[in-house]
Parts: structure tokens; C-alpha cells; sequence
């Protein structure tokens, strides 16, 4: 079998590349299409789908497509593709439907939406790669599952922590090393954080200030820590995880907790050390000889030994996790099994019976991972689900907010899928389906 780059480089001389359509236009999703715009060796950025249609072309104008053509229909799409011309579209219907189109990037970031559209990708029967954390983090793996059974491949992306930090682990394993944590190098968490205090940063590098918030406010920190946790096995070591802070990212094998490394493995993150970005992964050690090797090499005493990666780009590694699924059927980063962590809703501030939440990256909850056990025995909230749920009570600042808080759950694909994950994969003692429907109205 050959190597996915050479497949790539046949690919591109032979005319066959990999057909992509892309569904968001954002921030992340004009950077990924100006990467693939390059182009990528074997791949071609065919479709972008986005609800404003000028943030669609502006996606296609910075990568330097002039010419596209706007289509309603799979019909349309599958035409002008084949012509060679590229196409714009504000229905994701169209590009899961087209069939010149092999692999689908969900690149939107938001929950609900999201969730149809991979619903209905992965009954067409197309690759999907999601780079959303917030819909991989709630919902993964009964998506992961659907993929299995459509014969698909479903996969969070290498340039995400969470692909970077899987891929560094997958590598390791490869080496007969025992790895025991894994997780990002995070410059800095505020829980309070809100779209009001990241305005300004927010307009000065062209972002949605809601996203921004997630970024700091320890949100989506939180989400991808838990799609690494679904993917590895690994546990939490508390809510929230310990986040130890550090000058340089090697400290953090000595800082996290040893009993709870080699126990259940651990998900976490470390704290301002350099390099300030990327993810890095602990192995155990215990043989004499090969910690004397390992320090040889300068990799400390033991006998727990840090690796990292020392940056994240998902506009560019994220070709890598392309060419692997279509090429070799391989997920980047995917869950294993059932969930392992959840993401949720913690008060911002005090809030107040009849407030509605307003979701990921908001003014009223930051997320923090827990260990799914945990989390359902709390009946917590996802905040994940969180967004349009009316408080029936008042909660306190910091407190995790329970479904026991709200009245209700606004309804949708993301609700019935996180249903049908609990009900797949159940946790003894939680609460029941059933009790949880009783908050559910339904809004669609």
C-alpha cells in the first residue's frame, strides 16, 4: 500500500485529486480554503456552502478562485464540478448530495446546525471531517458510530489540538511507549470572559467575538480535551482538569498527578508553558536501561518524559487528515467507543430564574470537561445543549447548572442525537431518558 503523500502526488499527476466541498465560510473556513487554493497536492477545494453567500465568495476570491457558479441543487453541482468549474451554496443539502463531491469539511463551529449536516452527509455516504469541536465534543460518538455503519470515515482534524495531540499519541504507541496523559499548551484561561471583553480582539483579527470568548473563557479547551479524551480512553483528574502552570512544556510530566496517570491515563493541558502553542503527550518508564537512554537524549530522569508538538495549524495539517481518509480510510482523531467526557455548563455569573442561556462562548455559562460518570450523575447540562434553555431557578455563580435548573431544552438533531448516545451507550444510575424528555419541548 502506498503512503498517503505519494498517493497525493499521483493523484495530482494523473488529474484524479480529492473533490472537497466545504460547509462555513468563517474565519477558520477562508483560511482553510486559501490553503487548498494553493493547491494541496491531490486535493481540490470544489464547493464551499456558507448561509451568507458573500462570506462564500470572499472564501473563494482570498484563494484565489475567479470564476464559480452559484447552484441550488446536487444536479447543478455534480455539472459544473465536472466541468471543472467550482460552486457556491447557502444548502448543505447540495454538496452532501452531489455526488463529484468525496469528502465534506464541516467547518461552521456551531451545534445544531452542524449536526444535520453530518446526519445528512453520512447518509449519503460521504467522509466527513469535522472541524467543529463543539459538535464532536457533544455528540461524537454516535456520529462516529453512524460513519462505522454508512462505511464512512467520521474524524476531528490534525492542526486542532486535539488531532495534533492524537496524532503524537498514535505515534508514540507505534513506538512501544506507554502513554499516560495528553493535551494542549494553553496560554491562558478566564472563566469570565465575554464576548464584550473580547470585542476588540475579536475586530483586529477579523473573528466572531463569541468564538473568542470560547477560546478564552476555557470552553473550548474544555471540548477538545473531551474529543481527545473520547478518542484515547483517558479520564479527567477533576473537573475542569489541573492545568498545571509551567515555564516550558517538558515540566508538565512532574506536575500532573502520577496516581491518576497511570490509573486511567489523563486528558489536561499545561498552563503558559513554551512553546506556547501546539500539544504534547507523557510516557511512563519504569526499565533502568531506557530511562538511562532517555536521558541520554535529553529527555529528563523519569520517569515520566513529556513529547510535544510545538504548533497547531488546522488550515494546513488539516490536507494531512484528507488524504488519510479518502486515501487509507484512517481517522486522525475519532471516538472509540462510547463517551468518555462531556463539556458542562457552568454560571458566568448569577443568574436568575427565567434568564435563557445563551450558549457557547456567551455572557451567562463557560464550559469545563468532566468525566461523563460524574456528569450524569449531576444530570448536568451540555453546554452543548445549553443555548435557549430558560432557567426555572436561580443558580449561582460557578455552579454547574443542571437540567433540575431549566425548564426547558429546546429540541433538534443535537438534542435527538445526544439521546440516542445516552441510550446506546447508558450510564448506571444517571437519569433516565425519560426524566431528561420531561424538560425537552421541541422546537422544530
Amino acid at each position: 500500500m502506498n503512503s498517503v503523500d505519494t498517493v497525493l502526488n499521483m493523484r495530482e499527476v494523473s488529474g484524479r485529486q480529492i473533490r472537497v466541498g466545504m460547509i462555513g465560510a468563517g474565519a477558520t473556513g477562508r483560511a482553510i480554503a486559501l490553503q487548498l487554493g494553493t493547491p494541496a497536492p491531490g486535493i481540490r477545494l470544489v464547493a464551499i456552502c456558507n448561509r451568507s453567500l458573500e462570506n462564500g465568495e470572499r472564501a473563494f476570491r482570498e484563494a484565489g478562485v475567479t470564476d464559480w457558479a452559484r447552484v441550488d441543487s446536487a444536479l447543478e453541482a455534480d455539472q459544473q464540478i465536472c466541468s471543472g468549474r467550482p460552486v457556491l451554496t447557502n444548502n448543505p443539502a447540495v454538496l452532501a448530495g452531489c455526488e463529484s463531491i468525496d469528502i465534506l469539511l464541516e467547518v461552521t463551529g456551531t451545534v445544531e446546525a452542524a449536526a444535520a449536516v453530518v446526519v445528512n452527509a453520512l447518509r449519503h455516504r460521504k467522509h466527513v471531517v469535522i472541524v467543529n469541536a463543539e459538535l464532536d465534543s457533544l455528540v461524537g460518538p454516535i456520529l462516529k458510530a453512524k460513519a462505522d455503519e454508512a462505511g464512512v470515515v467520521l474524524t476531528n482534524t490534525d492542526g486542532d489540538e486535539p488531532g495534533v495531540a492524537m496524532t503524537l499519541v498514535r505515534y508514540l504507541r507505534t513506538l512501544g511507549l506507554k502513554v499516560v496523559a495528553a493535551g494542549n499548551i494553553k496560554g491562558m484561561v478566564d472563566y469570565y470572559r465575554t464576548p464584550a471583553t473580547q470585542k476588540a480582539f475579536a475586530e483586529k483579527y477579523d473573528q466572531d467575538a463569541r468564538k473568542v470568548t470560547s477560546f478564552a473563557d476555557s470552553t473550548k479547551l474544555s471540548m477538545e480535551a473531551t474529543v481527545l479524551a473520547n478518542a484515547t480512553g483517558f479520564r479527567v483528574g477533576r473537573r475542569g482538569m489541573h492545568g498545571p502552570a509551567c515555564g516550558y512544556v517538558r515540566e508538565v510530566g512532574n506536575l500532573l498527578p502520577a496516581d491518576q496517570m497511570l490509573s486511567t491515563g489523563l486528558v489536561d493541558y499545561a498552563l503558559g508553558a513554551a512553546p506556547h502553542t501546539g500539544a504534547f503527550a507523557v510516557i511512563h518508564e519504569e526499565n533502568a536501561l531506557k530511562k538511562a537512554q532517555l536521558g541520554y537524549y535529553k529527555l529528563g530522569d523519569g520517569p515520566f518524559y513529556v513529547f510535544y508538538t510545538p504548533y497547531h495549524l488546522p488550515h494546513l495539517q488539516i490536507a494531512s487528515t484528507i488524504g488519510r481518509a479518502v486515501v487509507h480510510q484512517d481517522a486522525t482523531v475519532a471516538p472509540l467507543d462510547g463517551p468518555v467526557c462531556e463539556v458542562v455548563s457552568v454560571a458566568k455569573c448569577d443568574l436568575k430564574a427565567g434568564e435563557r442561556l445563551d450558549g457557547v462562548g456567551g455572557f451567562c455559562t463557560y464550559g469545563l470537561i468532566d468525566n461523563r460518570q460524574t456528569a450524569r450523575d449531576m444530570n448536568a447540562l451540555p453546554i452543548g445543549l445549553s443555548e435557549g434553555c430558560v432557567l426555572r431557578s436561580d443558580v449561582q455563580k460557578d455552579t454547574v447548572i443542571s437540567f433540575d435548573d431549566v425548564e426547558q431544552v429546546p429540541g433538534g438533531v443535537a438534542w435527538d442525537l445526544w439521546q440516542e448516545q445516552n441510550a446506546r451507550w447508558p450510564v448506571i444510575g444517571a437519569p433516565t431518558l425519560a426524566q431528561e424528555r420531561e424538560f425537552s419541548v421541541s422546537v422544530r
